[in-house]
């Protein structure tokens, strides 16, 4: 499980969207979000440098903390 910090995550629409990212790459991955502090915990088989890279793209860069 890694946590990621999203500094521009904020809202649901924002949560819908990473979700959306994540499981079109892998299903089955299971996320925790905690909003107030903008961070997703994410389970998944993809690498981590694929989920970052997705996640740019959607406009939600993300870093690991």
């Amino acid at each position: 499980m890694t946590t990621y910090s999203i500094p521009d995550m904020s809202c649901g629409h924002c949560k819908a969207t990473i979700e959306k990212t994540v499981h079109g790459l892998d299903p089955a991955a299971t996320l925790t979000f905690d909003m107030p502090a903008r961070t997703v915990q994410v389970q998944s088989g993809t690498d981590d440098a694929r989920l970052q890279q997705a996640l740019a793209a959607e406009g939600y860069p993300a870093t690991p903390v």
